[in-house]
């Protein structure tokens, strides 16, 4: 490896870290103030109206714990694309030729880490693919 490479390589660590933090804070907020408020207000709309909802402590933050913790994560997507595509694992036109598969994943994904309604599952997927085309737009294949 010649010093140039590595000292290029280096100054990419700030922008990285720095998009890392920011991306996982976007993503935590938007599950917390977005998809948080419409999934409980359908959860209640959703019980009969004989029945008072009534929520339990531990469980509302575990819950919540959960969708935000998997909506941090997957609005890292930008970040995981550029690095799989700037460490050689994968060409960023095979990733364009996968899309559909990965568009289909994405959907998988949305449908496992967050509950069974349609709307905190395309809450989740649909971002997850557009940051995913964002990955792509910012990345260039390694030389």
């Amino acid at each position: 490896m010649s010093p140039g490479l590595y000292k290029n390589e280096k100054s990419l660590v700030l922008p990285l870290m720095t998009s890392t933090i920011f991306l996982f804070i976007t993503g935590v907020a938007f599950a917390y103030y977005v998809v948080c408020p419409i999934i409980f207000s359908f959860f209640i709309n959703s019980a009969p109206d004989s029945i008072v909802v009534m929520t339990d402590i531990s469980q509302y933050l575990n819950f919540v714990l959960k969708v935000t913790f998997a909506f941090g994560v997957a609005f890292e997507m930008p970040v995981a694309t550029y690095l799989i595509i700037r460490s050689g694992i994968a060409k960023k036109e095979k990733l364009k030729k996968a899309r559909p598969y990965l568009i289909v994943l994405f959907f998988i994904l949305g449908m496992l880490l967050t509950p069974p309604d349609v709307f905190s599952q395309l809450f989740l997927a649909i971002p997850m693919w557009l940051l995913f085309e964002l990955g792509l737009l910012i990345s260039k294949d390694k030389i």
